[in-house]
């Protein structure tokens, strides 16, 4: 049996609680997240270590071999882009931290990065850098180069981590 003493406690706690609205609850959450700031944590490659023509490929332990494949075969449907050709290393991580961070509820991004095709010792700087930026970036798990029709090795898919 339960007493008048129980029944009122269990009351008053009840009576206490806000109800969700679920129909506003994703973008109060989604809110919530955007207060973190863009990545800045990253460092710079020392020396270019990439050719132009040299495709590249990542992806974090446990991610499912999957997801890398249908990126390196342009399976992933509409993607936004950005374009970091004519920028500084230093200004092109810093625009491509703003642009994952404004973008983060997006599942797949394309980095428009150059081949590097002008560069003198036959080394892309910007793709060496962005490679090196992206297996940096906490939200990030995986990237390749693209499809040809998509930018081949002068850019990449990259896939991010679900904006919980």
């Amino acid at each position: 049996m339960i007493d008048e003493s129980d029944k009122s406690l269990f009351r008053n706690t009840v009576d206490k609680q806000t109800p969700i609205d679920k129909d506003n609850y994703k973008d109060n959450h989604h809110n919530k997240i955007k207060l973190n700031k863009p990545f800045e944590n990253y460092s710079y490659v020392n020396r270019a270590n990439l050719t132009h023509s040299m495709p590249v490929s990542y992806k974090k332990d446990g991610l499912s071999p999957k997801i890398l494949k249908k990126m390196k075969q342009g399976n992933i449907g509409s993607t936004l882009s950005i374009d970091l050709h004519a920028l500084k290393i230093k200004e092109a991580c810093k625009k491509l931290s703003t642009f994952i961070y404004d973008n983060s509820d997006e599942r797949y991004i394309r980095i428009i990065h150059g081949k590097g095709l002008h560069s003198v010792d036959g080394l892309s700087k910007m793709k060496s850098q962005i490679v090196h930026y992206l297996e940096q970036h906490p939200q990030v798990l995986a990237f390749c180069s693209c499809p040809q029709e998509s930018g081949g090795t002068g850019a990449v898919f990259v896939y991010l981590k679900a904006d919980v």
